[in-house]
């Protein structure tokens, strides 16, 4: 009996350290949209056109969903070649191919790849930093046709968590002057991810 009941501890005691991982990635999903909310809010900071700003309240976002938390093998690239995207305008910033990430959505294997802005090295606060740009299949009907990104800083571990309930929107969404990355083919998810920021535009129009 003594042995089951300490099954039944461990058990109990593996859920609630879940839920708590659970609530502590929502309590960071809701923070990462609170301070987005703030920037757009601020005139000093906000991509939004001054017509828009003067309406703005909020983005819309999906629900909050932790099956797009997803945990990812991170690999940096043993010759990590230079890259120039193509942007929206005829802009071809370099960045350095680093890293991948694969990771596992309904059984199903996925890879991204994370690319170094050259540029940014020279800032001590982005020395850790990488981008990820991509694409899905809510592209130009619930997300914003040019794709989303993904921030990323470099992991010590071989396992990290990429979570797409925090992907945002290219400033291109918001307004034309902007030049913005397209992502690459390589970056294109033959799936829907239906997490993070949706399309501004469309959104505009439901309201």
């Amino acid at each position: 009996m003594g042995k089951y009941l300490s099954l039944i501890l461990v058990f109990l005691t593996l859920m609630v350290n879940a839920q708590d991982s659970d609530q502590l990635a929502i309590e960071e999903i809701e923070a990462h949209r609170e301070k987005q909310r703030k920037e757009f809010q601020d005139p000093d900071e906000s991509p939004l056109e001054a017509k828009d700003l003067k309406h703005f309240s909020d983005l819309d976002y999906f629900p909050i969903d932790l099956k797009y938390r997803v945990t990812a093998r991170y690999k940096e690239h043993d010759t990590k070649k230079f890259v120039r995207i193509k942007t929206t305008t005829d802009r071809l910033p370099e960045y350095v191919r680093f890293a991948a990430l694969t990771f596992d959505i309904d059984g199903e294997t996925y890879t991204l790849q994370a690319y170094q802005n050259q540029e940014l090295l020279t800032d001590p606060e982005y020395s850790d930093y990488l981008f990820i740009p991509f694409n899905d299949n809510t592209n130009g009907d619930e997300t914003y046709g040019g794709g989303r990104y993904i921030d990323f800083r470099i992991p010590q571990k071989a396992e990290t968590i990429l979570d797409f309930n925090q992907c945002y929107n290219p400033y291109c969404c918001y307004n034309g002057k902007y030049s913005c990355p397209i992502p690459p083919q390589e970056n294109y998810l033959p799936v829907k991810i239906p997490a993070g920021v949706k399309d501004y535009k469309k959104s505009k129009k439901k309201k």
